[in-house]
């Protein structure tokens, strides 16, 4: 089983050719990327639309990236754009058990920059996680928080238990950072999703695996022994790899999916 990310070419729009196209390609899962960073909402209708698709082309869902929002903003100094960033993700909990995955990824809120702002964040980010456990204790989803900096995700692992709050280890922000093998080696018994692509260590990329200087070696052993217990699961796009044809490049995606997936099951 192998997983690719819905917006490999767009992020919003109707996903109903892109999912055709993974399909297609081999793949037997899909990361939901759509909207990852908007407002939008889905309603029923759409998310039946989706589950029906899905069916359709016989793919099932990974799990799904949920959107920090813009005004929706579920670290927001302003109390109503704060509780409206709960009810979006509310509404990805609720997408997420009907199209069948237990997880959710997030981005922890930007801080504020203005002083005045940013004065109480991590009690609002608090707040905001209390109004989200019996929601998702509710719907039987879990949160994944991606990586940017381990020692506030480190915070986050101190309040909430491994059976809300779980880690997403994007290699491609890891890579960036400089240390992200050796942070996820510390916290791989939190480890509940993956985003993998590559880039040259200087910019977030999201090339095919095997295309940049990811240690995709010592990275494979680390999810082998960690907590992940799903499968490879893509995040790479067509934007930055000089090819033109996505048939071409939904190829190579799947090729470096299944090499990755070998070199995991070897531990």
């Amino acid at each position: 089983m192998l997983s690719m990310t819905s917006d490999y070419a767009v992020s919003t729009g109707c996903p109903e050719p892109y999912l055709r196209a993974i399909a297609e390609a081999g793949f037997t899962h899909v990361h939901w990327c759509h909207h990852w960073n908007t407002d939008f909402m889905y309603a029923d209708c759409e998310v039946e639309q989706i589950a029906r698709w899905l069916a359709e082309l016989g793919l099932g869902l990974t799990d799904l990236h949920a959107s920090a929002g813009g005004e929706k903003n579920w670290g927001s100094p302003r109390p109503y754009e704060r509780q409206a960033g709960v009810e979006l993700i509310a509404n990805r909990i609720g997408m997420a058990e009907r199209l069948g995955t237990g997880v959710i990824i997030l981005h922890l809120p930007a801080k504020p920059k203005a002083p005045h702002e940013a004065q109480g964040y991590w009690e609002r980010v608090f707040s905001s996680l209390d109004d989200l456990q019996p929601i998702a204790a509710r719907h039987g989803v879990r949160i994944a928080i991606e990586n940017g900096n381990f020692d506030e995700i480190g915070k986050v692992f101190a309040r909430c238990g491994a059976e809300f709050v779980g880690l997403c280890y994007d290699s491609g922000h890891g890579n960036v950072a400089g240390d992200g093998l050796d942070r996820l080696d510390a916290v791989k018994d939190r480890l509940i999703s993956i985003h993998l692509h590559d880039n040259d260590g200087k910019s977030d990329e999201h090339k095919l695996p095997f295309t940049g200087t990811t240690d995709w070696a010592r990275l494979a052993r680390i999810i082998a022994a960690s907590s992940y217990d799903k499968w490879v699961s893509l995040e790479t796009t067509i934007h930055k790899t000089g090819i033109e044809d996505e048939a071409e490049f939904l190829a190579q995606a799947y090729q470096a999916a299944s090499r990755l997936a070998e070199m995991v099951g070897a531990g």
